[in-house]
């Protein structure tokens, strides 16, 4: 049965960084790749789309311990473990959707989203994008680690099954239910290129992982 996205993290609080890191492949190389793509400066202002329990900020605060993050996400529960972990830093911490929540504009140096983005469209994204492109300060960059679609009929398939399951259980509201629908990295890119930013490119992949960086 589909849960709703809040219920269904809230729901797997316990247990959940083990399971991302034992059973994510990669994990243990992806989140440190990604946390050292972000700005190493004193105090640098970084967004997090989706921290849930900031396994990605536990590995930035290594290595910019003065940096001020906020971070978004729907799940009340892994935001209170984050900043349970994380008490000592500067946070700033929303509980919502970041579909929702506004961004301000030209305010931070860098934003990064860790295997949260892939449940929803491009067109979805190109909005959500388009948002973050604002808030980004002049040269201000995107790190986006995600796994994705290896084929353009791979993608299709998880968005038709999702469309499926949606009709089978009788379900017409437009919240975000928990199903992963990743792109492919082509349109991701073109979700970003399309929402405003100036160059994305590759910076790494472990089989179907890859983290990407869009400039402002």
């Amino acid at each position: 049965m589909l849960e709703k996205m809040r219920d269904f993290f809230e729901a797997r609080l316990d247990g959940y960084d083990k399971h991302m890191m034992t059973n994510i492949a990669s994990a243990a190389e992806f989140y440190p790749f990604t946390a050292k793509m972000l700005p190493a400066e004193e105090h640098s202002h970084i967004l997090d789309l989706g921290c849930g329990t900031g396994l990605e900020l536990e590995e930035y605060f290594l290595l910019c311990p003065s940096a001020k993050v906020t971070g978004i996400d729907l799940s009340q529960g892994m935001l209170s473990a984050l900043e349970k972990k994380l008490s000592d830093k500067d946070i700033t911490l929303i509980a919502g959707s970041y579909f929702d929540v506004p961004l301000g504009k030209n305010r931070f140096e860098a934003a990064v989203s860790v295997e949260s983005l892939h449940h929803f469209t491009k067109e979805e994204k190109i909005l959500l994008y388009a948002k973050l492109h604002a808030a980004l300060k002049e040269n201000g960059y995107f790190i986006l680690t995600d796994y994705f679609s290896l084929s353009d009929e791979e993608e299709k398939m998880h968005r038709k099954n999702l469309v499926a399951l949606k009709a089978e259980q009788g379900i017409c509201d437009d919240e975000f239910y928990h199903y992963d629908t990743p792109l492919t990295v082509k349109h991701e890119t073109e979700a970003l290129l399309e929402a405003g930013f100036s160059n994305v490119e590759v910076l790494h992949g472990w089989g179907a992982t890859y983290t990407l960086k869009a400039v402002k």
